[in-house]
């Protein structure tokens, strides 16, 4: 079976909160399999909100837009297709605070990934054949983990903790990864690790990823193509090598002071990936 054109869709969407404000104005966006974009934007442009409409947390206005994933309707005006909890089955998403059970051990927190699709009376009781269990120690081995599989996840680092997060969207088996500023509260060192696993889970899985970011720097050393967003509206959507400085301070006059520009990540030092072909 060929794959659709694009992995996902979001086309003329508005976002409304309180009745007043616009998180999102008829933002528009094309992602084809394989693409890694990365959402640019200071607090409140909106990021996290197209972010989350993208897997249906958050829902359009009514009769403002669509989104579709896979070529398969995921909401529309305000509702969730019919396809939405299939959809979701395939859709990983990573969140800043990680979501791990603390009280539980990182393998069960990886386990909880393959839940989605098992029987109610399975995911009640949270029983795991010898396969699933397989396929968690993989996922914790793929993000240098293995060791630490019996380990309450709450004794872990931050870094640690995001790394088993992605680890879970490994065993999950997503074809779309969506990570709402993965890195955000990470040392250099556990950003440039936990960078480099989304990157590996991108060009080594084949898995479609989009993020959000408030960090230019590693936007452009990670990433094909970086869509910026202010006021809800996108104002931006090229590869990394057409958004310099200049171009950002234009973008973000006053605001751009919230957006890291130099962290050690520079192109000189890691060598700036090739982008795949802007989605038009």
């Amino acid at each position: 079976m060929s794959l659709p054109e694009y992995a996902i869709e979001l086309v003329d969407a508005s976002k409304t909160f309180n009745q007043r404000t616009r998180a999102l104005q008829q933002a528009s966006l094309r992602v084809r399999p394989g693409e890694c974009i990365a959402l640019l934007g200071a607090s409140g442009s909106g990021k996290s909100t197209l972010l989350r409409s993208l897997c249906g947390l958050e829902l359009l206005d009514p009769g403002a837009g669509f989104v579709k994933l896979n070529g398969r309707l995921l909401q529309a005006g305000g509702r969730l297709g019919s396809d939405a909890r299939l959809l979701r089955q395939h859709t990983g998403i990573i969140f800043q605070q990680f979501n791990l059970v603390g009280r539980m051990s990182l393998l069960t927190n990886v386990l909880t990934g393959l839940l989605a699709p098992m029987p109610i009376w399975r995911t009640l009781l949270g029983r795991f054949n010898e396969a699933e269990r397989m396929r968690a120690v993989q996922a914790l081995e793929a993000v240098g983990l293995a060791d630490l599989a019996k380990q309450r996840a709450s004794t872990l680092s931050g870094g640690q903790q995001q790394r088993a997060a992605i680890a879970r969207t490994l065993a999950q088996g997503a074809s779309i990864v969506l990570a709402d500023e993965p890195v955000a509260s990470l040392d250099p060192e556990s950003t440039r690790r936990v960078m480099d696993l989304l990157q590996d889970l991108n060009t080594q899985h084949q898995v479609t990823l989009v993020m959000s970011l408030h960090n230019v720097a590693l936007a452009r050393r990670y990433c094909d193509r970086i869509v910026a967003l202010r006021d809800g509206a996108i104002v931006f959507d090229g590869v990394p090598a057409q958004l310099d400085d200049r171009e950002v301070h234009k973008l973000y006059g006053s605001q751009s002071h919230e957006l890291v520009l130099d962290t050690g990540f520079s192109e000189v030092t890691t060598g700036q990936r090739q982008p795949l072909a802007a989605a038009t």
